[in-house]
């Protein structure tokens, strides 16, 4: 039987001494065993704790549109749509491809949207019947960045090799973010040399995380950026419990430390980051 106490929401964090962007949220998603909070409420607790700005993430038809529309409602969000590659074969299995492609590309085209994401490859829950039209939405998807200038955000769940294969054969975006990195120094190494951004997570704090600390500890200040995929990978010491954007900090302090950096400097330059890729709220 599930911990009851898992359903209870953290306590909040001390404040951060400058302001940060969650750069990757889900805050249409709610997880069964979680209390319901407002739209308003999850955007106050983060500004109360200094996550000032949010960047909402929808990745399927339902939660792209919904992703429009609160952007619009509230000033503190910018969005981001795609469909998930985890969808993909779903849509094929439907035949509804391009009718779904079409309709992403056009809520893209939202001012406040400023992201074509998340996309990417997962080869975890999808089997090998799966991969060929996932490449293929991927690269429609880096295509559809490029056309319309904005960021790209990755999901690369087991799958890094053909990420970074197919972002060099298409030519990756001037904004690319490799969401919730999950590789190793090497590949850190090489995304900082593409240019690429390497956004962290709550994985991060985990203490099984000693190889995604060292990738980290090799990237520069200036390709990095901080998330929750909210409500999912909660830091410790609350993991198991939902996420939101008010646990950001918990997360940035144990970055800086890992950086051997001041929680400030780290903060200004997730902020500048934040604003270099998505431009300003």
């Amino acid at each position: 039987m599930r911990d009851g106490r898992l359903a209870e929401r953290p306590p909040a964090p001390d404040r951060l001494p400058m302001p940060v962007v969650d750069n990757h949220g889900h805050l249409d998603v709610r997880r069964d065993d979680s209390p319901d909070v407002s739209l308003e409420q999850v955007i106050a607790e983060a500004a109360a704790v200094g996550v000032d700005r949010l960047v909402q993430i929808g990745c399927d038809l339902g939660s792209a549109r919904w992703t429009v529309e609160a952007v619009d409602r509230h000033p503190a969000l910018l969005g981001g749509v795609a469909i998930h590659p985890n969808e993909v074969p779903r849509h094929e299995a439907a035949g509804d491809l391009d009718a779904t492609f079409a309709e992403i590309a056009g809520l893209a085209r939202h001012p406040r949207v400023r992201v074509v994401g998340e996309t990417g490859l997962d080869y975890y829950r999808t089997g090998p019947d799966g991969v060929a039209v996932q490449q293929e939405w991927f690269r429609r998807h880096i295509a559809l960045a490029k056309e319309l200038g904005l960021a790209l955000q990755i999901h690369d769940r087991d799958a890094h090799d053909d990420v970074m294969r197919i972002l060099a054969e298409e030519g990756a975006p001037d904004k690319t973010v490799l969401h919730c990195y999950s590789g190793d120094m090497t590949m850190a190494r090489e995304c900082v040399r593409r240019g690429y951004y390497l956004s962290f997570a709550g994985t991060v704090t985990f203490r099984s995380a000693k190889d995604l600390r060292n990738a980290l500890a090799v990237t520069p200040t200036e390709h990095l950026l901080v998330e929750t995929d909210a409500p999912y990978l909660t830091p410790t010491p609350h993991r198991g419990r939902a996420n939101a954007p008010y646990l950001v900090p918990l997360t940035v302090r144990v970055m800086a430390a890992t950086l051997n950096t001041d929680v400030p400097r780290l903060c200004r330059a997730l902020s500048d980051n934040s604003e270099a890729v998505y431009g300003p709220w």
